[in-house]
């Protein structure tokens, strides 16, 4: 039996997307200044969750995309001298 990574990608980014929309809720819900401290906890959750899920996106990304060289553009336009350059 193989694990889907994409499935974990999927998990991870709805539990980091319903945890802010929950702790954002809750932080209006309790309408006092103490109300962002008590749900900090479930920013937290949100936040690790999101940068997980990058994490993962970018080396599932690095794994499929081959590395090629960079060919540097050959011109054969020339230079403009000084006195004709705008400016």
């Amino acid at each position: 039996m193989q694990f889907d990574k994409a499935l974990l990608r999927t998990v991870l980014f709805s539990v980091g997307v319903v945890s802010f929309v929950i702790g954002a809720y809750e932080t209006v819900l309790q309408n006092d200044k103490n109300a962002l401290r008590d749900n900090y906890w479930l920013f937290m959750v949100s936040f690790s969750c999101v940068m997980l899920f990058r994490y993962l996106k970018a080396k599932e990304e690095e794994k499929t995309t081959p590395k090629t060289p960079v060919k540097q553009p050959t011109t054969n336009a020339k230079p403009v001298p000084r006195n004709k350059r705008r400016g």
